[in-house]
């Protein structure tokens, strides 16, 4: 998940890393796990890497991590290696 902070997030840049504990325990509790976290330059502000989630529970917590209107978030589904590999070896 890549992720932005919104005007109100800087206005409030001081509660991001609890907003960040807060997101680990709602990734947690539908049965994922927060991999890394990285605070970025360029495009956007942070990485968040997500697994054990579906599409669904995905983008139940991106839904309820922006409507919070600290973050704005974009997420991007990925392959590993070996997935990506079996899914080469098996092109027509």
């Amino acid at each position: 998940m890549m992720v932005n902070y919104t005007a109100e997030g800087m206005a409030n840049i001081e509660d991001s890393p609890d907003r960040l504990d807060d997101g680990k325990s709602l990734v947690e509790s539908m049965g994922g796990e927060v991999v890394d976290f990285y605070l970025t330059m360029g495009r956007y502000d942070l990485l968040v890497v997500v697994d054990g989630l579906d599409d669904d529970a995905m983008a139940k917590v991106a839904l309820t991590l922006g409507r919070e209107g600290a973050i704005e978030t974009e997420t991007l589904k990925a392959w590993p290696e070996d997935e990506y590999r079996e899914i080469i070896a098996g092109l027509p």
